[in-house]
């Protein structure tokens, strides 16, 4: 994967690209991340980017040239690989694991990072990028929602957390048997006791299975308890009580209850007739 960031401050991204996850990455030749200064394609000798807001008001905005060039520039390098281009603001979708997932997959991302009050809404209409958001609040710029980006698809590539199941397990990655994203259950490491707080006797029992079940039901329990809302559309959010046990009638009498009610209906309703052929 190639990914290309455009922003007036590209030194924020040294320490960054050379630390932790991104830089082994980058080591490991899974992913390529190439800053570029959106001044560097500036038409005017002062290198000017921004200027004042037309219909008055506070701050300055950033000029359409410059960033149709830098992203024309950029993108002409390596020119056979398809972008997605990726605006950073707090007004797009919010960042979620699956849009990850998705990012993760493709050959190539342009990363735009605004500054000041924002973009020139035209060059934004041109450039047609999928907005993203961090998190509804406001930063400087979209600097540090790049490098969250670049750090969560950076991660999901094949081989860069050294355990093909370390990423699977994690929050929002794990999920229910019918499909919901669950937070990762609790971790403990040695010792076994600390400050009088013990290892659960569960994950030192040996028994593999009995510790696989124990963490599905954390990753329920911790989810239904931090993030609700992760589970609206999932039968977790609302457990149901075990079934009483069985005292009704043998299904066969039950079965020959109901077809003599049938037989006897006089309102002409469904359940006095014959089910439709196929139903």
């Amino acid at each position: 994967m190639r990914i290309d960031v455009l922003t007036i401050f590209p030194d924020l991204f040294t320490g960054f690209l050379s630390t932790s996850i991104p830089a082994i990455a980058i080591e490991q030749g899974r992913i390529s991340c190439h800053t570029h200064d959106i001044r560097a394609y500036a038409a005017n000798k002062h290198r000017k980017v921004d200027d004042r807001p037309f219909g008055g008001g506070p701050g300055m905005v950033m000029m359409c040239q410059p960033i149709f060039d830098a992203v024309k520039a950029a993108e002409s390098q390596d020119s056979e690989l398809p972008a997605v281009r990726v605006l950073l603001t707090p007004q797009g979708e919010r960042l979620t694991q699956p849009r990850v997932e998705w990012l993760a997959q493709q050959p190539r991302l342009t990363l735009l990072c605004g500054h000041y009050e924002g973009i020139d809404e035209r060059v934004i209409e041109e450039l047609k990028p999928l907005e993203i958001s961090i998190g509804d609040y406001v930063l400087s710029g979209g600097e540090l929602g790049a490098m969250v980006l670049i750090d969560a698809v950076a991660r999901l590539q094949p081989g860069v957390l050294g355990h093909e199941e370390s990423a699977a397990e994690d929050s929002f990655s794990v999920r229910s048997t019918d499909g919901a994203h669950l937070l990762d259950c609790p971790h403990y490491t040695r010792p076994r006791e600390w400050n009088g707080r013990e290892v659960p006797d569960i994950l030192l029992s040996g028994d593999h299975a009995a510790v696989d079940r124990w963490r599905d039901e954390q990753r329920i329990t911790r989810t239904r308890e931090r993030r609700p809302d992760l589970l609206q559309d999932s039968p977790l959010a609302n457990p149901q009580p075990l079934p009483a046990a069985n005292t009704n009638k043998p299904a066969a009498q039950v079965a020959r209850a109901k077809r003599s009610n049938a037989s006897h209906s006089s309102d002409g309703g469904l359940h006095g007739q014959a089910a439709p052929e196929g139903a």
